[in-house]
């Protein structure tokens, strides 16, 4: 017996130190990828995508993030490690200071550099901005130029709001070309629609955008070559492309691999076709670079469940925090009148800050994706949750404190036992408004990759898709009639019986 113990403990001994000195295997590289809210974005970071998972890595598309800011601002704070850009975009937005010569890749790959950014050699083709017009209207006003616009001033323009405000967008080209005219800011999406019925007579397009054939619009030409050249490219996070080098390398397999006309016509299948652009890429990267891909586009029921987990769930935690600190600041508030002036007045300006502006100012402080949008919707919420807390309290009759002061109540008993289920149907009513205001707000936050109904909404939009806009607004909507009912529910068991009979 104490020869096998003997055996069985150096055995054991053995295995420890073999587990000890073999290697860990090494886990999956995890890889986050970001597009822009345009359908050429999408489609390329599905691409990315694709090529990342058939690399081995565990891979997140945070697809339609939003605008060029949005993007940067994510990739240089850790948020998202890769998404695709454009030459132009970086030189003349990004990275303006910097004053970076047009077309000099290796100077701008430097200067990248300097910031902790890599970037892949250009995909192969350009999107270049350019202003269109219908080719019937152009003809009609002999307008083929940008110069040409100078002549007819009353022309209506409307451009994309990123394009209204970027060192290459609108400033410029009206100084370099002395272009007086009004100017509208719009979705880029819409702007075409718009320009067919007649609402506006130029917007800004991209090159590769595959409304320009199906809408017969003419590109304009740049006579006094404002723009600068626009070759799609990856950037990455340069710590993350070192601990990833497979997942870099597969992705490198786009240089050079898409040409102008391959993006034009995934572009058409995707907004005139409808196909879903992770079909599209599938399909591209199958024919193009013999990559086989596996996923599919959901179902609608699929695509409604997970949409609706998301929203319940940001609409929930915002609604959270939002009760958790606004019933004691409308306590405050009642107890406290000067204070109580400081709360309400610093609840309603929180409230008057465009919510847009509020998600975009949240994300160097809280990222993207949840966090910002979270944030963003209990800050809308305080107002009525204060508000009503605070109107619920001080309408309490004087006799009824009198007489808890009299029993001899403590301030904490009077208020919990008294004060507090008095102004119940008042403090209810406004976490009822703060919800059903959160199930409103959290569509915007589709637009820092939070998800939830505002994702497809936004899809149906940019792809002129009516059915997808139902699909993110008609269970929002419900949502929102649901959330009444439970409160009206809720108001049952918190409200006293004998406040409830008075109301009904």
């Amino acid at each position: 017996m104490r020869r096998r113990a003997v055996v069985l403990a150096l055995a054991l001994a053995a295995l420890a130190g073999l587990a000890a000195t073999a290697e860990p295997a090494a886990a999956a590289p995890t890889m986050r990828v970001g597009s822009k809210a345009f359908t050429e974005g999408v489609i390329l970071g599905e691409l990315v995508t694709e090529l990342g998972i058939d690399a081995g890595a565990t891979v997140e598309h945070r697809a339609q993030m939003g605008g060029t800011r949005i993007l940067w601002t994510a990739l240089t704070t850790g948020e998202i490690d890769v998404y695709v850009e454009y030459t132009g975009t970086i030189v003349e937005e990004i990275l303006a200071d910097a004053r970076l010569p047009r077309g000099d890749l290796d100077a701008l790959r430097a200067a990248l550099a300097a910031r902790g950014v890599g970037m892949l050699a250009p995909l192969g083709f350009q999107n270049t901005y350019a202003l269109g017009m219908t080719e019937a209207r152009a003809a009609a006003l002999g307008v083929r130029t940008i110069s040409d616009l100078a002549a007819h001033p009353g022309l209506a323009l409307g451009f994309s709001s990123e394009f209204l405000d970027r060192e290459d967008g609108w400033p410029g080209l009206a100084a370099r070309y002395r272009l007086t005219h009004d100017v509208r800011g719009l979705d880029h999406d819409l702007a075409y629609r718009a320009l067919v019925d007649g609402a506006l007579d130029v917007t800004d397009v991209y090159t590769t955008d595959a409304e320009i054939e199906r809408y017969h619009l003419r590109v304009l030409v740049d006579d006094r070559g404002y723009f600068p050249g626009y070759d799609a490219v990856v950037l990455y996070r340069a710590a993350w492309g070192r601990g990833a080098p497979a997942a870099l390398a597969a992705i490198a397999r786009l240089e050079g691999a898409i040409h102008a006309d391959d993006m034009i016509a995934m572009n058409a299948r995707a907004r005139l076709d409808h196909v879903p652009e992770i079909d599209v890429a599938g399909a591209f990267l199958r024919d193009r670079l013999g990559v086989v891909t596996t996923r599919r586009a959901a179902g609608r029921a699929a695509r409604i469940w997970h949409r609706t987990v998301e929203h319940v769930v940001l609409v929930a935690a915002s609604l959270a925090l939002a009760v958790a600190l606004g019933l004691p600041l409308g306590v405050l508030a009642a107890r406290r009148r000067l204070v109580g002036q400081v709360v309400l007045g610093a609840v309603g300006v929180v409230q008057t800050v465009p919510s847009l502006a509020l998600l975009v100012l949240m994300i160097p402080l809280l990222g993207i994706g949840g966090p910002p949008a979270i944030a963003a919707m209990f800050a809308y919420s305080l107002l009525p949750i204060v508000r009503n807390t605070h109107a619920g309290l001080t309408s309490i009759p004087t006799p009824l404190l009198e007489s808890a002061e009299v029993l001899g109540l403590s301030p904490i008993a009077r208020l919990r036992r008294v004060e507090l289920p008095l102004a119940a149907p008042a403090t209810l009513a406004g976490v009822q408004t703060a919800a059903v205001l959160c199930v409103g707000t959290a569509t915007i936050g589709a637009l820092v990759g939070a998800g939830g109904y505002g994702q497809t909404i936004l899809t149906g939009v940019r792809l002129d898709d009516t059915t997808l806009i139902l699909e993110g607004a008609l269970p929002a909507a419900a949502l929102a009639v649901l959330v009444q009912g439970l409160f009206e529910l809720a108001g049952r068991v918190v409200v006293p019986r004998g406040l409830r009979l008075v109301r009904e």
